[in-house]
């Protein structure tokens, strides 16, 4: 792993294709297959026509694209396709490993970069908290982070992520990870950064589903479109 690490993200993981494929009953985009050369990932695209503003969604440690909610990311999704941001919700080949994850997500951004779109905003469901710390400490096309009820396994480059925007959000009801989880995220960052507590609010966030919406509603569009100088 230490020699993987001292690698370049291209040389760890470089798309070699990416294919339509069937959505799963129910959802709405387009399918995506993304052939690496560390193995195959799904995707699902909300595609905004003439857009170079995007945002790369993540899921917890079983992978799938249902996240918080639930179906922010999807109802998400579809708000900003029709505000001119393009979404793109990414799977995992291997989940519940932070390192693999973090260049699923990363491979990503770089299919993004390469169809044109400007730094990205990523968001992480629990587990994807920590994988979007990860991604975001290691990429200067991500220009935001939005951690939701995350982990803090995972999550120790939260000090590297500025100058990019950090937005963490936990409910304080959470049983399965307590939100002193996402505090600890946010003390070992370094501004400009946000910690949102919801009282009542559980692991998923359902408690607080509307508030969480129009957050990120307002979060992420304004991140897009600010001015941050990345190395």
């Amino acid at each position: 792993m230490p020699e993987e690490q001292a690698k370049t993200v291209d040389e760890l993981m470089s798309i070699r294709d990416v294919e339509p494929i069937d959505l799963p009953d129910g959802d709405v985009g387009e399918g995506l297959q993304f052939k690496t050369n560390r193995g195959d990932f799904a995707a699902i695209l909300h595609r905004a026509p003439d857009a170079d503003q995007a945002v790369i969604w993540v899921c917890g440690a079983r992978g799938g694209f249902g996240g918080p909610g639930p179906g922010t990311y999807a109802r998400m999704a579809e708000k900003f396709t029709g505000e001119g941001i393009t979404s793109l919700r990414l799977d995992y080949r291997n989940a519940n490993d932070v390192f693999e994850c973090a260049l699923d997500l990363l491979a990503g951004v770089a299919y993004l970069k390469s169809a044109g779109h400007k730094p990205v905003v990523v968001v992480g469901h629990s587990f994807g908290g920590a994988v979007v710390i990860a991604a975001g400490a290691n990429s200067a096309h991500i220009k935001g982070v939005v951690a939701l009820s995350p982990q803090t396994y995972g999550a120790g480059m939260a000090g590297k992520i500025a100058p990019r925007k950090l937005l963490v959000v936990h409910g304080k009801a959470d049983t399965r990870l307590a939100f002193s989880c996402g505090q600890q995220i946010y003390d070992m960052a370094n501004e400009p950064k946000e910690l949102v507590l919801y009282e009542g609010a559980e692991h998923r966030l359902e408690e607080c589903r509307d508030d969480l919406e129009d957050l990120l509603g307002q979060w992420i569009p304004e991140t897009l479109a600010a001015e941050i100088v990345l190395a």
